[in-house]
């Protein structure tokens, strides 16, 4: 199994699991209370929206992935969302590696 499909079964697993909130104002709120330890954005996702959670994030300090497209996402979560906020540590971790071992 290559690496970008582990990262991405990592997001699914994280879903399950309830680690994960999803869409762009759940995100940005859920920044502001400091419960994000990363985003992931659809790479094909709306400029506006792109600027809009890229603010929120340098704001709150929080790393933005956007490795993945929207169809990727979807399939991975089982929702039809294109930003993503992990919560979870330990799932923060575990996708940092699978990313820095090359997705």
């Amino acid at each position: 199994m290559q690496n970008k499909e582990k990262a991405l079964n990592l997001l699914g697993l994280a879903m399950r699991a309830g680690k994960i909130v999803s869409g762009t104002e759940t995100v940005i709120a859920d920044l502001r209370k400091n419960k994000i330890n990363v985003i992931v954005l659809a790479s094909d996702l709306h400029e506006n929206s792109v600027e809009k959670v890229t603010r929120a994030a340098k704001k709150a300090n929080v790393k933005i992935i956007d490795l993945f497209s929207a169809a990727e996402l979807e399939h991975a979560i089982g929702k039809k969302r294109k930003v993503l906020g992990l919560t979870d540590a330990g799932f923060y971790k575990a996708l940092t590696k699978q990313i820095n071992e090359g997705v």
